[in-house]
């Protein structure tokens, strides 16, 4: 073998465009836990390399934090009477009032935003505010294809995945980005403040929002359908799928909870793998259990009654395309 092939082959892993094995036959690809292990076996090499693409999705996330957390600080009241009850206190001397100040006196460690980084946060904000659906209908028209079976080529699939769709990926994007931004922010206004009610009902919605993004780009990648009709499936999906939802809510927590199960019981040693491994491959795996999740659903009740209503089964034509809403819209071209 000549030098240049050994080292080919020695970084091969790092390939993202490299031909796959080609698509295999399962004799039972029933959508169930035990098929799930064995094709996330299978297909976790792609993975891997499709994960050092999905990182453009996190990086801005990251770099957002780090300037939230680093950066300059101050403590503020969380509760609207403590302004009023204190402006009191310096009038009348009361016990009644000093008790009620003590009790609404809450400070909290809030960013203080200096130019410099309300620049870099909106920077980075913006980066991900415009390429935030693009980067999720890429890695969606990837990952379906890992579930289907069919021959994967990472990269060029998921700039064509990108392509297809860019007009409906940008602004679908921008939705999810906004909603999803309010949503964690409201999260951690609420956590801060105490306010346990308000939080719990914050909560329910993020959740139901979390299984909804289990099917919206995936529909969007496989359905000409308007962006309000396809929002209002992917809502109805989260309730249908409800079970298959929540088993991959405890998966994707599981996963989590393993990483930093590691972080604590490595990191006092002086290993700091588990710090860096999720890098490598867990945005990917999360993408993967969510498609695993929500495709069969999607296959249930749009792509199979379409096949039943409209495929002629005498018929030789296999050329099927499972890209046509239930509406009978025009569909996309593979």
């Amino acid at each position: 073998m000549k030098k240049n092939e050994k080292k080919k082959k020695k970084f091969k892993l790092f390939d993202l465009n490299r031909d796959g094995k080609g698509v295999y036959e399962d004799e039972n690809r029933k959508p169930t836990l035990g098929f799930f292990f064995k094709l996330l076996f299978r297909k976790f090499g792609k993975l891997v390399r499709l994960n050092f693409i999905m990182l453009f999705q996190i990086f801005p996330i990251i770099g957002v934090a780090a300037i939230v957390i680093f950066g300059s600080s101050t403590y503020n009241t969380t509760n609207s009477l403590y302004a009023p009850l204190y402006g009191i206190s310096q009038v009348v001397d009361s016990p009644v009032i000093t008790d009620q100040l003590n009790m609404v006196s809450k400070q909290v460690e809030t960013p203080l935003f200096t130019p410099g980084m309300i620049i870099g946060i909106g920077l980075l904000a913006l980066f991900l505010f415009i390429t935030f659906g693009w980067q999720n209908v890429g890695a969606a028209y990837v990952l379906r294809g890992m579930y289907r079976g069919d021959a994967v080529f990472i990269f060029s699939d998921y700039f064509h995945g990108i392509k297809k769709n860019w007009k409906q990926g940008l602004i679908v994007g921008m939705i999810d980005f906004a909603c999803s931004a309010m949503l964690i922010y409201d999260l951690y206004i609420l956590w801060m403040s105490g306010a346990s009610l308000r939080f719990g009902f914050i909560l329910a919605i993020s959740i139901i929002y979390i299984f909804m993004r289990f099917y919206i780009y995936q529909i969007l990648i496989t359905f000409n359908i308007k962006t309000f009709k396809l929002l209002k499936n992917a809502l109805i999906f989260s309730v249908l799928g409800i079970l298959r939802n929540l088993l991959a809510i405890l998966g994707i927590v599981l996963l989590i909870v393993f990483h930093i199960f590691l972080v604590f019981l490595l990191l006092p040693i002086g290993i700091s793998i588990p710090l860096i491994l999720p890098f490598f491959y867990i945005v990917a795996v999360i993408g993967f259990i969510s498609v695993y999740a929500a495709y069969p659903i999607i296959d249930k009740y749009m792509i199979a009654p379409y096949k039943a209503a409209y495929i002629d089964e005498s018929s030789d034509d296999n050329s099927f395309d499972d890209n046509i809403d239930s509406d009978e819209e025009p569909a996309k071209n593979e």
